[in-house]
């Protein structure tokens, strides 16, 4: 089992930036590929960003590429998304969550509790 925490969350407006943190608890953090994922009211969840366990395989989906930039510290359990050029679009809830493989395959097994993104226009 492993057990996720975001933080970093908040309220910023257009064109500002926000980093978010994951820190993760219970295994060897190094097995895992990590994840961001996004929820936005009233829409489904979607993927935002994916880093294989030893940070050399990252990938972002077309809507954040250029703009969020993923990372890991594996000596820190903890994985972050470094959110640039913010847009009120970004608004959302958003989610760390690890896979059961090294690889990135964009289907978690573990989920964190999300944390609020709000971006004012």
């Amino acid at each position: 089992q492993v057990q996720l925490v975001e933080s970093g969350g908040g309220l910023v407006q257009a064109g500002g930036s926000l980093r978010l943190s994951c820190a993760a608890s219970g295994r060897t953090f190094s097995n895992y590929a990590m994840d961001w994922f996004r929820q936005a009211p009233g829409q489904e969840r979607e993927w935002v960003s994916g880093i294989s366990w030893s940070g050399r395989s990252i990938y972002y989906a077309d809507s954040v590429k250029g703009r969020f930039t993923i990372s890991r510290d594996n000596a820190k359990n903890t994985v972050y998304l470094q959110m640039n050029s913010l847009k009120p679009e970004d608004t959302a809830v958003y989610y760390c969550a690890a896979e059961g493989s090294r690889f990135h395959s964009g289907r978690p097994d573990y989920w964190g509790q999300g944390t609020q993104v709000t971006v004012s226009s």
